[in-house]
């Protein structure tokens, strides 16, 4: 084997300890932590649950498909339709927004806060 070679097999070793260095060592040694709400905290139906209605919900449901979300209406149409009754896990409303059709349009936090709400008595406050 000629010194050319040698030094071409050495390069292509080098290059593929180093790909493989370089991949295993990317793997992320930090995990993300979506944020949480203080399960503690009163969470009320008209500052925190109904303005995630008007800003995502009410493109739907503003009184064509049910539940109707619009403000002022909402909390008769969930309570009408047996949507918000404890424990908030299994509630339909909960369900809904955690639904595959639906979980995108909500973030984390305003989930938590639908799921803390209806666990604190979904309380028409």
């Amino acid at each position: 084997m000629n010194h050319l070679s040698k030094v071409v097999r050495v390069i292509l070793g080098l290059t593929v300890v180093l790909t493989l260095v370089g991949a295993l060592s990317s793997c992320e040694k930090y995990t993300w932590t979506p944020p949480t709400i203080n399960t503690a905290d009163s969470l009320h139906f008209s500052t925190d649950i109904q303005p995630i209605f008007n800003g995502i919900c009410i493109n739907c449901h503003n009184g064509n498909i049910s539940p109707d979300l619009r403000d002022g209406k909402s909390f008769a149409s969930l309570t009408n339709m047996g949507l918000i009754t404890p424990p908030g896990e299994t509630s339909g409303l909960y369900l809904m927004v955690t639904s595959a059709s639906h979980t995108a349009r909500t973030t984390d936090i305003q989930k938590q806060k639908i799921l803390v709400w209806i666990n604190q008595g979904a309380k028409n406050n």
